[in-house]
C-alpha cells in the first residue's frame, strides 16, 4: 500500500490539489486573490490557483503530523522576515488561511477536530490521501522506470 511517506512531497501535493478541485466544498474565498500568505512575504502568491495547492499541503501536513493545531501549522508555513538593516527574524504564517483551509477540509469530512489535541485525518481522508499517493507514484514510475523497485 502506497502512503505519503513513499512519494516526494511536491508530487503528492500536486496530485492532491487536482483531486481537491473536484470537491465543491474546497473553493478559494473571495479574499484569496489579495491576501499575502504571511507577514514574511512582500506580495500575494503569483499563481492564481494557489488555494488548492495550499489546502492539499495542509491535508498532507495533518496526515503526517496530526493531531496538530493551527499554531504549530502557522510555524510550519512561516518564514524569515526581512527587517532591512536588522537581522532577519522568524515569523509565523497566516492563521486565517490555515483555519479556512482546515474548516473546508472538515466540511468535506477529510479532517476532524479532536477536542484539546487539534485536527487529525479521518478514515475517509486517509484513504483519499493514500489514493492520491498511489496515483502520484504511478506517474513517477512512468517517467522514471527505475523507481518501480521501490
Amino acid at each position: 500500500m502506497t502512503t505519503p511517506y513513499d512519494v516526494p512531497p511536491q508530487m503528492l501535493i500536486d496530485a492532491l490539489a487536482v483531486k481537491l478541485r473536484e470537491h465543491p466544498g474546497v473553493q478559494a474565498p473571495e479574499w484569496a486573490t489579495f491576501v499575502k500568505t504571511g507577514v514574511h512575504r512582500e506580495k500575494a502568491p503569483i499563481n492564481r490557483d494557489w488555494w488548492h495547492g495550499r489546502v492539499a499541503s495542509v491535508l498532507r501536513r495533518v496526515y503526517l503530523d496530526g493531531p496538530i493545531g493551527t499554531q504549530r501549522m502557522r510555524g510550519a508555513y512561516g518564514g524569515s522576515r526581512d527587517r532591512g538593516a536588522a537581522p532577519n527574524s522568524a515569523r509565523k504564517g497566516s492563521g486565517s488561511i490555515l483555519r479556512e483551509a482546515l474548516q473546508q477540509l472538515e466540511k468535506e469530512k477529510l479532517v476532524e477536530n479532536v477536542k484539546g489535541e487539534g485536527r487529525r485525518v479521518t478514515a475517509q481522508g486517509r484513504s483519499f490521501v493514500d489514493a492520491a499517493a498511489y496515483e502520484a507514484k504511478q506517474k513517477a514510475v512512468e517517467k522514471i522506470p527505475a523507481l518501480s523497485k521501490y
